[in-house]
């Protein structure tokens, strides 16, 4: 546990930590676990707030705890509460600068490569006391760290807007068809799909948003692909095409920016209805207030994702 996160957990009511913990976790057990306290301590403290409060704060199942209303509600406090102390011992601590600090970010695999590195390093140049976790998630699994306070900034791939979900930042992410630096494709400005089935082609699994919007206008138009590849490892479509020459895969332009910069990779846009459909988004908790480091950081990331090409 860093320091600050120490001196936060000091600034909040027991009872409601190990609270907070058991929704998180689902389990007394678990939370025994993650806190490193008896999980007879914790079920007194939470018994203590049942009476305290007179409602029952869980529906207890066979699998597992799960939020009353009334446990809902008080989980909402409770995470806003959390929130707001860690954030006050960051900025207590920054007083004199922005010295010190902490930035937890979720993101898709695509910002996680390269472009989110490049910019935790050039910021850390002006910042050296800041310091950045980066958890490499599913779009949905990146929105729902910052709905349970898991992280502070989000950076994904969005189709529809989520409840209580902040967009701090949203611009356009079409999805390109990526091939080797010089393949035959690279000669045309926008390509259709159809001319994708002359080549191997190399696919990201149906959970992702590229992916979804990709076969959504194949079954519109009822063209079917055979892909040689399909991962859920974005790294593993592009090693792919450095073995393949003659291979395709698909993605988004910011996962390809720095190879393409370096004539590793190019792309080509796709003129086919519908594959513009999609979002980058940079997301925040509603209602909650960062620490001065994280809004630094955000302020920074925002002003990087406007510099991208259109």
């Amino acid at each position: 546990m860093t320091r600050p996160q120490f001196a936060a957990r000091q600034l909040q009511d027991t009872a409601l930590r190990y609270f907070l913990e058991v929704v998180r976790c689902g389990s007394i057990s678990e939370a025994s676990q993650r806190l490193n306290v008896a999980g007879s301590a914790i079920s007194r403290h939470i018994a203590h707030l049942e009476e305290l409060l007179g409602a029952s704060l869980f529906d207890r199942h066979a699998r597992g705890m799960v939020p009353s209303a009334a446990g809902e509600v008080l989980a909402v406090h409770a995470l806003k509460s959390a929130h707001d102390a860690e954030r006050v011992v960051h900025d207590v601590q920054a007083l004199q600068g922005m010295q010190r600090g902490r930035v937890r970010i979720a993101a898709s695999e695509g910002f996680a490569m390269e472009f989110v590195p490049r910019l935790v390093s050039d910021f850390v140049r002006q910042h050296p006391g800041i310091q950045f976790h980066l958890g490499v998630y599913p779009p949905a699994e990146s929105t729902r760290r910052i709905l349970q306070g898991d992280a502070d900034i989000g950076i994904t791939m969005s189709r529809s807007p989520e409840k209580d979900i902040k967009i701090e930042h949203l611009q356009p992410s079409p999805v390109l068809a990526v091939m080797r630096h010089g393949h035959p494709l690279t000669r045309f400005k926008q390509i259709s799909l159809s001319q994708l089935r002359a080549y191997p082609i190399a696919l990201p699994e149906p959970d992702t948003t590229v992916r979804q919007l990709f076969d959504i206008a194949c079954s519109r138009q009822q063209l079917s692909f055979e892909p040689v590849l399909t991962s859920n490892y974005v790294s593993s479509l592009f090693g792919f095409l450095r073995h393949q020459p003659d291979g395709i895969t698909i993605s988004g332009e910011i996962s390809i920016r720095y190879q393409v910069e370096r004539k590793e990779l190019a792309h080509v846009r796709l003129r086919d209805r519908g594959l513009d459909l999609r979002n980058i988004e940079v997301q925040t908790l509603m209602g909650r207030t960062l620490s001065r480091a994280a809004q630094a950081f955000l302020a920074y990331l925002k002003a990087q994702l406007s510099e991208l090409p259109p």
